[in-house]
């Protein structure tokens, strides 16, 4: 984005105004009406995260948790890490749904170009 951005500066030479490129301006405009957009992030980048999961390491720590907490086993250490695992998958469902959400819109863009 460097090369689209060029500063307007007065006559001390102090930075008083901006001037992007229509490409620039229309992706930075369109792009933040929606705070949905993961914005910054390339195609790859994107995808990897809508791809993503717990670590393996979380994942099975979840499994252990869940199973005891069916039998009402869980100590209150144990209750609050399965809280805390259970925040993080729903945090990482969310940036996930929002990856898949942007890649969809950037697809869709690229269509209709």
């Amino acid at each position: 984005m460097s090369d689209s951005v060029q500063y307007v500066t007065n006559a001390e030479g102090k930075k008083v105004g901006v001037l992007l490129d229509l490409e620039t301006y229309q992706q930075l405009t369109n792009l933040s009406v929606d705070s949905e957009l993961l914005i910054g992030l390339n195609v790859d980048e994107l995808q990897a995260l809508a791809e993503s999961y717990l670590s393996p390491k979380a994942q099975i720590q979840l499994q252990e948790l869940l199973v005891k907490n069916t039998d009402n086993d869980l100590s209150d250490e144990e209750t609050e890490t399965l809280d805390r695992l259970l925040a993080q998958v729903d945090q990482l469902n969310i940036i996930k749904t929002r990856a898949r959400y942007t890649l969809n819109i950037f697809q869709n863009k690229q269509q209709l170009a």
